[in-house]
């Protein structure tokens, strides 16, 4: 069996998206970075990432799926004959339940899973990401602990264990109904800008951090999350009570 790297380990990003360029931007001091998208930059390699195919992605000690998770599985599919026994395979979905399914049932029995979800955005991570939070959900081997302390020691990130059921319960919530509110208001602009409460200022600054959030991700955490319907279901409800 390979054996990770665990000194300076190389990382395979599969996608190059918003996220993928920021965790690249947080990573690339750290490890030999590669990453594979259709779209990468051509100026990519200047800033210290190595374009590379999903043959070399795949051979990476750690792959981290940066892809909608509507496109899971066949990010999956392309990587699964070029992933090495041991290796670590990370994902980074808004949603746990369905992509931990998915990654048990479709990747080889020989690699680690790791479930992730950075709790921010580009937006929310552009100036920083120390203290920001990140939840963590072991699903197949030892290597999320030794994930999470890397986490928590070099990147500053606080750092949230759990299981994929109790993340999409919590998040349900957390994001489901902020990333509805957001997207109505943006729905009912033109918004007051000049007679305007803290109140609502703060709700505009909440409203900013999601508006440029790809169709991609706010599908996943409406739909993807089992848990989400029934919170709307409640919220509207008791908004119709009041």
């Amino acid at each position: 069996m390979h054996t990770p790297n665990t000194t300076n380990p190389s990382v395979g990003l599969m996608g190059f998206g918003a996220f993928g360029r920021l965790i690249a931007r947080h990573l690339k001091p750290h490890c030999r970075l590669l990453a594979f998208d259709p779209a990468l930059p051509a100026d990519a390699a200047a800033g210290g990432i190595i374009a590379a195919g999903p043959a070399e992605i795949g051979a990476c000690d750690i792959v981290i799926l940066a892809v909608p998770v509507s496109a899971l599985s066949e990010a999956i599919a392309t990587l699964r004959p070029h992933l090495r026994a041991g290796a670590i395979v990370v994902d980074v979905g808004s949603v746990k339940i369905g992509p931990a399914m998915t990654m048990l049932a479709e990747l080889p029995e020989d690699v680690e899973i790791v479930g992730t979800h950075p709790l921010f955005g580009p937006q929310s991570g552009r100036d920083g990401i120390a203290g920001l939070k990140i939840a963590i959900c072991p699903i197949r081997g030892a290597s999320a602990w030794r994930i999470a302390a890397f986490l928590r020691r070099v990147l500053r990130l606080t750092v949230i264990m759990t299981t994929p059921e109790a993340h999409d319960r919590e998040a349900a919530l957390v994001q489901g109904l902020t990333h509805l509110i957001a997207k109505i208001l943006v729905a009912m602009e033109p918004l007051p800008r000049r007679m305007t409460t803290a109140s609502f200022d703060l709700l505009m600054r909440a409203t900013e951090m999601v508006r440029h959030d790809s169709p991609a991700v706010f599908l996943a955490i409406e739909q993807a999350n089992p848990h989400a319907r029934p919170v709307r279901d409640r919220f509207f409800a008791l908004a119709e009570e009041m």
